[in-house]
């Protein structure tokens, strides 16, 4: 019988595992995380990505190890019970990730093994190459890819799919089209409500417990770093209707009353006026606080229309205070406009924490000195601060290796405990000196009295978050003081390479 003529939604699917597998201690590192790395300062983001086709299978689970603390030992263990596992693996993430899933089949040698995310969409050959344990990859998004196959579809009919053919020869089907109708997806908060429990995700600028879901996919922001646009969800933008969105938002209200914020991890949440606005009319009657991301191009009135419906925080990509530089990564601002963006944010009461990239082309020590005194004049409620991360598949990474900026001895992205390490640098401005900047660069922000009465009024008028911000800020000294005696040791024995040091993430 032809495959043409097989209904494969009446057959039962294989039994199928989604897993955010379990790697580094602290390491938030794939299935959700936009920037894999050990958090010294424990936090977790959700595995949105799985938890749609996760929704889609019948008998299928989503495994979320790292928050849920679930050990190497026992995933290979929970894996004997399933059929098919779908693993979403990252670049640093992607070593150990083989050498879990080689241990799976070992033990349950019939399972059949998908791997998807970012490093497979742009490696898909290299990675099958790298393990003989995964049975093929899929390419970008892949929520209707694996479905297929725990149907039963064969593989070579499946769009977006990369593997070994019968004769040994690998075999790249043609990309799938990107979904357009996301309504018809289904709601992730369902899946979380069966699998995940909600009180093991943390983030410290967010309030705990929180819920994230995506209300979009793609961006059309061309910014050369960003991984997500350039590999797994694209450019072009897709949208949930506001119906289909404030539905989930009000069932999740149902869910879990105890939950404080929900945020809304798009790659971009409020890039069009008009359907920022008509969400916000949607969500306003329902009472939530929620947060999300944000361009500093989004003007005042639809910031006044978010915190109006309950908006709290948003996610701000600074990158830089430097305007080449800005210019050099499309980033699509400018430094004027993000002056008067987090001054439109001030005035109304929404909070910001935003982030910092160094390390970006035409990063010098004056363009750092620029970025850290930039972000102290902004004085948003929080930061993070990275180094440049060239991943493969983006304009950053071709960047990098056709101008040799690549470090010759920094060959990968984490040290052996998952914690970021600069491997970009330029003329006069090696890597290490870019890793130290990035810890002085906190230094300078978190160690100013404005920032530590901050802290301590939020200590003050809340015992939750008291008890919280006690236990991140004995983290943060605590490898504050290691990395000092760190660094003090390499400069005594005459080693200038503190580029291994302990990274904050």
């Amino acid at each position: 019988m032809g495959s043409d003529t097989i209904d494969f939604n009446q057959l039962m699917p294989l039994k199928t595992l989604f897993l955010n597998p379990p790697s580094f201690e602290n390491f938030d590192g794939g299935a959700g995380s936009r920037w894999p790395a050990t958090r010294e300062i424990e936090s977790y983001w959700y595995p949105v990505w799985l938890a749609y086709p996760t929704g889609m299978l019948e008998g299928a689970r989503l495994l979320d190890a790292p928050p849920h603390h679930v050990s190497a030992e026992e995933t290979i263990q929970i894996a004997q019970e399933y059929e098919f596992l779908v693993l979403f693996t990252s670049t640093p993430g992607f070593p150990g990730d083989i050498r879990l899933v080689t241990k799976i089949k070992e033990q349950n040698p019939g399972i059949k093994i998908a791997f998807v995310g970012p490093h497979v969409t742009v490696l898909p050959e290299q990675s099958l190459k790298a393990c003989p344990a995964i049975d093929f990859v899929c390419r970008k998004e892949f929520d209707y890819a694996v479905v297929n196959y725990a149907k039963g579809m064969p593989l070579e009919e499946i769009p977006g799919i990369s593997y070994r053919g019968a004769d040994g020869k690998y075999v790249h089907t043609p990309d799938a089209p990107q979904i357009q109708n996301l309504d018809v997806l289904p709601h992730v908060t369902e899946v979380y409500k069966r699998d995940l429990d909600v009180t093991r995700y943390n983030v410290p600028f967010l309030l705990h417990p929180y819920v994230s879901l995506y209300t979009t996919r793609g961006c059309p922001a061309q910014c050369t770093f960003c991984l997500w646009p350039q590999t797994l969800s694209g450019h072009p933008w897709r949208k949930r209707s506001s119906d289909d969105v404030a539905a989930e938002m009000a069932k999740a209200k149902e869910f879990w009353p105890e939950v404080k914020e929900f945020f809304f991890d798009d790659d971009t949440f409020n890039i069009q006026k008009a359907r920022t606005i008509e969400l916000c009319a949607k969500l306003k009657p329902l009472g939530l606080t929620w947060s999300c991301t944000s361009r500093v191009t989004t003007d005042y009135e639809t910031l006044k229309a978010m915190k109006e419906a309950g908006c709290r925080l948003l996610i701000v990509g600074y990158e830089s205070g430097d305007q080449q530089i800005l210019k050099n990564i499309k980033k699509g601002a400018t430094v004027e406009r993000a002056r008067q963006f987090t001054k439109d944010c001030h005035k109304l009461g929404l909070v910001i924490h935003g982030d910092f990239i160094l390390g970006l082309p035409g990063e010098t020590r004056e363009t750092i000195r620029t970025t850290i005194n930039f972000a102290k004049e902004l004085d948003v409620e929080t930061i993070q601060v990275s180094v440049a991360h060239a991943y493969p598949g983006t304009e950053l990474y071709d960047y990098a290796v056709t101008n040799g900026f690549m470090a010759a001895e920094s060959k990968h992205m984490v040290d052996e405990g998952g914690h970021q390490l600069a491997h970009i640098e330029y003329p006069g401005l090696p890597a290490d000196e870019i890793m130290e900047s990035v810890h002085r660069f906190y230094d300078e922000y978190y160690f100013r009295p404005k920032a530590v009465f901050r802290i301590l009024r939020k200590a003050a008028f809340d015992s939750g978050e008291r008890k919280r911000l006690y236990k991140e800020a004995k983290s943060f000294l605590k490898l504050r003081s290691q990395r000092n005696k760190w660094v003090q040791q390499k400069r005594e024995s005459g080693d200038s390479n503190t580029a291994t040091a302990p990274a904050k993430a």
